[in-house]
């Protein structure tokens, strides 16, 4: 079984660094054993950026063995400076615990929380928080000499720019970590994100110098998701694609995966979802065989939104993208309408029952009132769905969805949100 989950790990292009690929094939052939991934609570949500370490935790439980979510109550107060260029900006107490409740609600839907090899929540506050100086130095500090963290691509790159003894010291922190699950919950993995690689090799020298026993511990990185194109994967126009469905809706949650590249979506797919091998190679049979129909694009969203957003989420996504496709707004819910419509051009004109030709020309929808009584005796201005023909018609509360705002659309695909006050 653990010779098919690494095998498969590494067709799914998951596997970038092993510190003893042969002793931990060992190990996971031997027993079921516990292993973790960290996530520091810099924000009350994950991006899409942080989860690909998380999705290869469950894989690991998939296969019978226990995944250890381990939340930075304590780091995430420090700032970890790998991949940075710049020191973090400190958090306060209560900002971090809003974080980490923000963040444990997101893992409690990815994870198995149930079965007899469920996931167990850790917050290293609960360890780091109570540890005075005199015990870090003393304990920890003597344990990793300067050389060796200087040597460390994380530290040693902020030299030139300048890093703080805060950040310099967090990488014993996290070894702190490794070392805790070790002791008190048998953990003997860790998996991270490839610039995470020396951190979990200082978490393996603490291990190794605070056990007299030959080191039974490994750790694993996942390698940086890249785009064909070369830019950045997990941004958008608007940022950072959020797991919160306040910061990314699961519309245009659901957008972001089904705009997928030809190029990417079968990379995806095999790093994101947990669609079988087989599964995956028909759906690259069909990008190359008929991309028009992004069979491919479409399952990647509809998994991926369903994983994060659950059932719903994915139902309310399919039915806003095919009410905008079809034009049929009817069919949507004044709170998907304003989901829909988050993004395209609003303009805001006074509050009043107002001709339909005088609104579209001051809400700058048609250029003039010629254009604006050819537009609508033409049927190209609907409202809220409703196409509208008579340049007599007057826009009233009717119209006015919350008595705030209206929908106008303008040809097959030119959407505006007029706005009331």
């Amino acid at each position: 079984m653990t010779n098919l989950l690494l095998e498969d790990l590494q067709w799914r292009g998951l596997l970038y660094q092993q510190t003893d690929a042969e002793g931990m094939q060992k190990l996971l052939n031997e027993e079921s054993v516990s292993l973790y991934c960290g996530v520091d609570p810099t924000a009350d949500s994950m991006h899409i950026g942080h989860i690909v370490p998380l999705l290869t935790l469950r894989r690991f439980q998939l296969a019978g063995h226990q995944p250890i979510l381990l939340i930075g109550g304590a780091t995430g107060m420090i700032g970890d400076p790998s991949g940075r260029s710049e020191e973090r900006q400190l958090q306060t107490v209560e900002q971090v615990e809003k974080n980490v409740q923000g963040i444990k609600k997101q893992l409690e839907r990815i994870f198995d929380f149930n079965s007899a090899n469920g996931a167990k929540l850790a917050n290293n506050r609960d360890w780091i928080g109570s540890m005075n100086t005199i015990e870090f130095l003393r304990d920890y500090g003597k344990l990793i000499n300067v050389n060796y963290m200087l040597g460390k691509d994380t530290i040693s790159s902020r030299l030139d720019t300048g890093l703080s003894f805060t950040e310099f010291a967090y990488t014993i922190i996290q070894g702190i970590d490794f070392n805790h699950l070790y002791d008190n919950l048998n953990c003997r993995i860790q998996v991270g994100g490839s610039d995470q690689w020396g951190n979990i090799t200082t978490g393996l020298e603490v291990i190794r110098k605070t056990h007299n026993e030959e080191a039974k511990a490994f750790g694993i990185t996942i390698p940086l998701v890249t785009k064909a194109d070369g830019t950045k994967f997990g941004k958008t126009a608007g940022g950072a694609v959020w797991l919160d469905a306040d910061k990314t809706s699961p519309y245009e949650f659901y957008q972001f995966w089904i705009n997928a590249a030809d190029s990417d979506v079968v990379k995806y797919l095999k790093i994101f979802t947990f669609l079988s091998r087989e599964e995956i190679e028909v759906l690259d049979a069909a990008v190359q065989a008929e991309p028009h129909l992004r069979k491919a694009q479409k399952a990647l969203a509809a998994e991926m939104t369903k994983l994060i957003h659950g059932a719903e989420g994915l139902e309310q996504a399919i039915r806003i993208t095919e009410a905008l496709f079809s034009g049929d707004l009817k069919a949507l819910s004044v709170e998907e309408m304003k989901v829909a419509f988050s993004g395209v051009p609003s303009v805001k004109i006074t509050k009043e029952d107002q001709n339909i030709i005088d609104l579209i020309v001051d809400a700058k929808i048609s250029s003039s009132k010629r254009q604006a009584r050819e537009d609508v005796t033409n049927g190209a201005i609907s409202i809220n769905g409703e196409k509208i023909t008579d340049v007599a018609y007057t826009v009233d509360a009717k119209d006015r969805l919350e008595d705030a705002f209206a929908i106008v659309r303008r040809g097959k695909k030119k959407y505006h949100m007029v706005q009331f006050n």
